[in-house]
């Protein structure tokens, strides 16, 4: 074996030991250790985040809601997004150039969506927690098709939480959750391809150098921390501070068309750890929620949300990420349409 195949075999390993031991930790281990909780019978262990800190629908904005929040969902997900950053580090760095194009695009833009989407079923990852791979994705040169994709699917399809939703709500929740996640995830990351494809570039040059490194990659993991990290934590601090004001929408106290609309707008706006609108709708639906509120917002609570337009928005660009959104949001009521139907 020559130098430089040897130091592509290692650099190529060193991503997937990130992956593997990475996701067993931050995620595998943690949803089995759970399901098999759960399938023994023990009830749901977690509380609604949205009201953490004894924050009520119609308070006004407040640093103590705004910190109780952060301090809540960053322990809720730190592990998780250490993770993504050590690989989304990566991505651009230890895997060959080629790699994510080969692997991601060249199916048109439906097949790419499919090759993002079940990219990203596996690692589990909340929408947060998954933009800084989606993002090294895109500009390792991955189709926006299958960049939006592997950002939608992480979150919508993942299968702990089509699990954990089988065993503790109605069949009909994770009926509607599959069917709807599917369709968004496909549609969003088709739809914003077809709208970037002749205005954002289409990658790196075919052939740029490849030159995977220690420091290297160290200089990528820091600058993607520099960048990404402050948005996030100001993003998460501000949906704290005035989720008083949007969870009305959330509750969705009165019924009407209406209401599932501005529930699916607030739950893409809204962030939340993975499985994190389980106990909030579980919660809801006791309180005699509305079918067509709960299924709007059993999709577009985990996709999305405004902490993950800003992690993503320079790399897939403003028009598809507006679409991605706009897709989730008109996604969510279709979904409480058909939760109502079933």
């Amino acid at each position: 074996m020559t130098a430089e195949r040897r130091t592509r075999a290692v650099a190529v390993g060193a991503v997937v030991l990130i992956a593997v031991a990475g996701l067993l930790w931050a995620k595998w281990a943690p949803y089995a250790g759970k399901a098999l909780a759960l399938g023994a019978g023990h009830p749901w262990q977690g509380d609604d985040i949205l009201r953490t800190g004894g924050v009520r629908p119609g308070d006004p904005p407040t640093w103590s809601a705004a910190w109780s929040f952060a301090v809540a969902y960053g322990a809720a997900i730190w592990k998780a997004l250490l993770v993504a950053l050590l690989l989304g580090a990566a991505v651009p760095v230890l895997l060959p150039p080629s790699w994510p194009r080969r692997l991601l695009n060249g199916g048109g833009r439906f097949r790419d969506a499919v090759a993002g989407a079940v990219s990203g079923t596996p690692t589990m990852m909340c929408t947060c927690c998954t933009a800084p791979v989606a993002t090294s994705l895109r500009r390792g040169g991955a189709s926006t098709s299958a960049s939006v994709a592997y950002w939608l699917a992480n979150p919508l399809l993942n299968p702990a939480v089509l699990l954990f939703l089988a065993f503790l709500a109605p069949w009909q929740w994770t009926a509607t959750r599959l069917v709807a996640g599917v369709a968004i995830t496909l549609a969003a990351a088709t739809l914003a391809a077809r709208v970037t494809s002749r205005t954002v570039p289409a990658g790196p040059p075919e052939d740029p150098v490849y030159a995977p490194g220690v420091v290297p990659y160290l200089r990528a993991l820091l600058r993607l921390a520099v960048v990404l990290i402050p948005e996030y934590a100001v993003v998460v601090l501000l949906l704290g501070g005035f989720r008083g004001w949007l969870l009305p929408l959330v509750d969705g106290a009165h019924t009407g068309p209406l209401v599932v609309v501005a529930a699916a707008v607030a739950g893409t706006l809204l962030v939340i750890p993975t499985a994190g609108e389980i106990p909030i709708l579980l919660a809801l639906a006791t309180l005699g929620l509305s079918t067509g509120v709960i299924g709007a917002l059993l999709v577009t609570l985990p996709a999305v949300s405004l902490p993950g337009i800003a992690m993503v928005i320079r790399s897939l660009g403003t028009r598809a990420t507006a679409v991605t959104a706009g897709v989730t949001i008109l996604g969510g009521v279709l979904a409480g349409a058909l939760l109502t139907v079933l």
